[in-house]
């Protein structure tokens, strides 16, 4: 089970990376958001005649998405503000300890030496690559902001996970309510705004909505399967894939500090991977 969640988590992680480039590339970032999670609740809508109601986990549904609601317009102003190479290590490297902490504290989970050397390693990795950007102090707290309420939704979908009959039956209400709910605030503010992105990158939206699905998806899925410390370090691997898109697609530079923090992100990556 600790392999299988393993690479449910990598796949996860690659995946998360496509979607926030997606996201980032946007010219109206909070229209685009509303058109991801629009995107993937109509997606998983029809899994509602098959799964069972989330029985048991209404109240961690509830905390997950006003938690979902304040990590999103944290997102939405660190990408307003920086780079994805800048923006994205800060507020995924600040994650995995944060969530580590709380999934001791919340869930009772134990955290062995090998599994504190691989966060520790994974979050100096991803921290280190932005240390190589200027970054103004502005966007620095809207990226850690980001980070806090990563860690804090890491935990509350891992205890509504389990505590569901099913993991599909939890996968599917979280995607329902971040899409028809958070995806039409977002839809709403905009305005007319929101119109005329929805016309332009329609298309964009719904590819990523999709990878949406299986991003969050897999990782609720291993949660349920394995130790939160370990898994949500071994998430943010994503950053790995987010440098080479920002580099490869985007266009931004790749100074030496990045290309060491990334170094340094592997080898957590192959410690928590080694990790029983």
């Amino acid at each position: 089970m600790s392999q299988l969640a393993s690479m449910m988590i990598l796949t996860s992680g690659a995946a998360h990376a496509v979607v926030n480039a997606i996201l980032k590339s946007g010219k109206d970032k909070m229209s685009s958001r509303a058109l991801i999670d629009g995107s993937s609740a109509i997606l998983v809508l029809p899994a509602l005649f098959f799964l069972p109601p989330p029985h048991g986990a209404w109240g961690w549904l509830a905390a997950s998405f006003a938690i979902h609601l304040v990590y999103l317009i944290c997102l939405i102003k660190a990408f307003e503000g920086a780079d994805m190479s800048a923006a994205y290590p800060i507020m995924r490297g600040s994650a995995p300890v944060l969530a580590s902490l709380f999934a001791v504290v919340v869930l009772g989970e134990r955290l062995s030496a090998s599994a504190a050397a691989g966060v520790g390693l994974v979050s100096a990795g991803t921290l280190l690559i932005a240390s190589g950007h200027r970054t103004n102090k502005r966007m620095l707290l809207w990226a850690l902001a980001t980070g806090a309420s990563i860690a804090a939704y890491t935990v509350v979908d891992a205890a509504g996970v389990r505590a569901s009959p099913s993991a599909p039956s939890y996968i599917a209400w979280v995607f329902l309510s971040l899409g028809f709910g958070i995806g039409a605030i977002f839809a709403i503010w905009r305005g007319p705004a929101f119109l005329l992105a929805a016309r332009a990158e329609w298309k964009a939206g719904l590819a990523a909505g999709a990878l949406s699905v299986v991003t969050y998806g897999l990782a609720l899925w291993a949660y349920r399967l394995d130790d939160v410390p370990r898994l949500a370090a071994l998430r943010e691997t994503s950053i790995l894939f987010g440098l080479l898109i920002a580099v490869l697609v985007l266009k931004e530079r790749a100074p030496v500090l990045r290309i060491a923090g990334a170094l340094t992100i592997a080898l957590g990556a192959a410690i928590l991977l080694l990790t029983p």
